[in-house]
């Protein structure tokens, strides 16, 4: 194997626009003073959500979600050939990680879908009390996410952080993509400002 090319401009872009969009706002959930930023991070979270579902259908090769539709089975084999120090190694998201980015998507939408409820009054208390616990959830998913990347980097001696920047990984040279697609990139990058924007009027 070899450092090839496999994630794109717009994959890798999400990927850190929804980690600082997710961090901000939760640092800034306990403050009235900083409520506006904390409504701009979650728009911002569910704009990067939306573009990463088209994404998944018309983006590059290890971008698309067909290419890490894994079984529950593949997932539990590849843990307990983690746990064996003996990992399958995958270009892409491997199938444990995988469903920590499923999850992710989905949990984004629905805390977003709340915190809008909880903010415009609608519903009563129940919709913030969700909203904190989908966001906690979240949270949890992210450091169980965190933990998968140091530990599948050590087993597969791989900085995987460094390759979702460079968007270069250990694979085969015919896994590897054509193009950075640099144009979507724009396009996500102004759709995500966009939702700034929108923000104070929803």
């Amino acid at each position: 194997m070899e450092k090839i090319l496999v994630w794109d401009a717009p994959t890798r872009l999400g990927h850190w626009l929804l980690a600082i969009s997710f961090a901000t706002a939760w640092l800034t959930s306990e403050s009235e003073s900083w409520k506006d930023v904390h409504v701009a991070a979650g728009a911002v979270m569910l704009a990067v959500v939306l573009f990463r579902v088209l994404w998944g259908v018309i983006g590059s090769l290890h971008a698309r979600f067909a290419s890490f539709a894994f079984s529950p089975a593949a997932a539990m084999r590849y843990l307990a050939g983690l746990l064996q120090r003996q990992p399958q190694h995958f270009t892409g998201h491997n199938p444990a990680g995988s469903y920590a980015i499923f999850l992710l998507l989905g949990l984004t939408v629905v805390t977003v879908a709340l915190g809008w409820l909880a903010y415009n009054e609608i519903g009563g208390s129940w919709p913030g009390e969700l909203h904190e616990a989908a966001a906690s959830t979240m949270l949890a998913l992210v450091v169980l996410h965190l933990a998968g990347v140091i530990v599948g980097g050590l087993a597969h001696r791989e900085n995987l952080a460094l390759a979702m920047i460079t968007g270069r990984k250990l694979g085969e040279r015919s896994e590897a993509i054509r193009s950075i697609r640099t144009g979507w990139a724009i396009v996500l990058g102004a759709w995500a400002s966009a939702a700034v924007w929108l923000s104070a009027y929803l």
